[in-house]
C-alpha cells in the first residue's frame, strides 16, 4: 500500500504538522484539520466545550466575519463539514483546486482569531441544548449509551457523553472558551492533511504564508487514566416512553495501540458485521429474539469498550436476547472460530481500508486518523499485514480476555408504561 501515493511531510516552526497527498485524478482538493482536542480533555463543569467549539468555529474570526466562511467556501463550489469525538475535534473542506489559497485564508483566520462574543456564545449554546435534547434527551439509543458510559467509566473523562450535560452546557462562559481556544485550537495540537491536485512544495509555502504568524500555543496538559479496575458486573435500568425495549451490553476494552486492538477489530466482523455474522444468524434470525443486533469497537486513546447493542421488538424480552448473546460470546471463548470465518473477517477489513483510500477525501481522512491513533500514517498502511497474520487462536484468547461477565456492563430500557 504505500507505493499507491506518496505523502509530503513539513512541520511549520509554530508546531503545525502539514501533509500534503498529491493526486491528478480530478480537478479537487480536501483539507482535513486534525485537533487534538476531545471529551477526553475536559473537565467536569466544562464537558461538552470540545463538541461547542465545533459550532462556533464557523461563526466568524477577525477577516471573514459573521456566517462568511461557507458563503466564501459555497462561492468556489466547495462544502464542508465537522465533527468531534472522545480524542479528537475535525474540520474538513472540499472544493476545487484553484480555491486552495482561499481556503487556506479561511481556515487559518478562525484558527488565529476565532471571535468569540457573548451573543454568539448564546446562540451556538442554544443550538447545541437543541441537539442534545433531539439525540439524548428523547432518543431511546442516545439515552442508553449515556448511561452506559457513565457505568463503564468511573473516574476517566470517557464517562461524560460528548455533547456534554445539560448543566455544564448552560454553565460554560466566554472566558472559559477563550481559555479553551488558546490552548487546545493552536497550531502546535493541529495537523493539516491536504489530499487533491496539488503541487506539494507549492502548497507547503501557502500553508506557511497562511499560518506561519500564529503563535504555538501552550503545552498541552496531560490526561491523567485513574479508571480503577472493575470487579464485577455493573447494570442500570432505566424507563422511558419508547415503542420497545432497548439492551446495551459493553465490556472493557484496550487502547487502541495495545496489540490486542486488531485481533478485536477481526473479532467484530466475525461477531456481528454482515448479514452472516454469528450475531445476525443467531439471534436475529435463528432465533428471532431482536430484530436488529449489532457491536462497536472503535479505536480510542485510552482503554475503550466493547459495545453490543439490540434493537427489540415492542413485545420484546431483554432477558431472552441477553441469554443468546451470552451464549455466542461463550461459544467463541471456548470454541473458536473456523478459518473460514477468519479469512472472510481479513478480507472485509482490508476491504475496507483500500475503499476509503480510493478518493482523496478518503485518504486525508484515513491517513489523518492513522496519525492521530497511532502515532504515525504509516503505520496505518501496515494495517493489511497485521490484520493478515491474526491467527485464529488469538481471536479466541481475545473473546476470552474481554468478553467475561466481571468486566461487564449492562444498561436495560423499558418502555415506562410497562417499566
Amino acid at each position: 500500500m504505500p507505493a499507491l501515493f506518496r505523502v509530503h511531510e513539513a512541520t511549520l516552526r509554530n508546531g503545525l504538522r502539514v501533509r500534503v497527498v498529491p493526486s491528478t485524478e480530478a480537478p479537487v482538493v480536501s483539507l482535513y484539520t486534525f485537533f487534538g482536542v476531545g471529551s477526553r480533555n475536559e473537565r467536569p463543569g466544562l464537558t461538552g466545550i470540545s463538541h461547542l467549539f465545533e459550532h462556533m468555529m464557523f461563526n466568524g474570526a477577525a477577516k471573514y466575519g459573521a456566517n462568511q466562511f461557507d458563503e466564501v467556501l459555497e462561492s468556489h463550489g466547495g462544502r464542508s463539514n465537522a465533527y468531534t469525538t472522545h480524542d479528537q475535534t475535525v474540520y474538513y473542506e472540499e472544493f476545487a483546486a484553484d480555491a486552495l489559497e482561499q481556503v487556506l485564508d479561511l481556515e487559518s483566520d478562525r484558527m488565529g482569531s476565532l471571535a468569540i462574543s457573548d451573543g454568539m456564545l448564546e446562540r451556538e449554546r442554544e443550538v447545541v441544548k437543541e441537539e442534545r435534547r433531539l439525540r439524548v434527551d428523547n432518543e431511546v439509543m442516545g439515552l442508553i449509551d449515556e448511561e452506559l458510559q457513565a457505568l463503564v467509566y468511573q473516574a476517566h473523562p470517557y464517562r461524560w457523553p460528548v455533547i456534554g450535560w445539560m448543566g455544564d452546557i448552560e454553565a460554560i462562559q466566554r472566558a472559559d472558551c477563550e481559555a479553551y481556544f488558546r490552548t487546545y485550537y493552536a497550531p502546535g495540537n493541529a495537523v493539516l492533511w491536504i489530499a487533491g491536485d496539488v503541487d506539494p512544495e507549492a502548497t507547503v509555502r501557502k500553508v506557511r504564508r497562511a499560518y506561519g504568524s500564529i503563535p504555538r500555543g501552550p503545552a498541552i496538559p496531560a490526561v491523567v487514566n485513574a479508571e480503577p479496575t472493575q470487579r464485577g458486573e455493573r447494570r442500570s435500568v432505566l424507563s422511558h416512553p419508547a415503542q420497545a425495549p432497548g439492551l446495551l451490553v459493553a465490556y472493557r476494552g484496550p487502547s487502541v495501540t495495545h496489540p490486542d486492538a486488531l485481533t478485536l477489530d477481526v473479532l467484530e466482523f466475525i461477531l456481528a458485521v454482515g448479514e452472516g455474522s454469528r450475531l445476525n444468524r443467531r439471534l436475529v434470525y435463528e432465533e428471532k429474539v431482536a430484530v436488529d443486533v449489532g457491536m462497536d469497537w472503535s479505536w480510542r486513546l485510552d482503554p475503550g469498550v466493547l459495545l453490543f447493542h439490540a434493537e427489540l421488538a415492542p413485545d420484546g424480552d431483554p432477558a431472552l436476547v441477553e441469554a443468546a448473546l451470552y451464549r455466542e460470546i461463550a461459544r467463541i471463548s471456548e470454541e473458536g472460530i473456523t478459518e473460514r470465518e477468519l479469512t472472510k473477517a481479513k478480507n472485509n477489513l482490508r476491504a475496507h481500508l483500500m475503499r476509503e483510500l480510493t478518493t482523496s477525501s478518503g485518504r486525508a481522512h484515513a491517513l489523518g486518523n492513522y496519525e492521530s491513533y497511532l502515532g504515525s500514517w504509516r503505520a496505518g498502511l501496515r494495517l493489511p499485514e497485521r490484520y493478515a497474520a491474526v491467527e485464529a487462536s488469538s481471536v479466541r484468547a481475545a473473546a476470552a480476555r474481554y468478553l467475561r461477565p466481571s468486566q461487564r456492563s449492562v444498561v436495560t430500557l423499558f418502555p415506562e408504561a410497562s417499566a
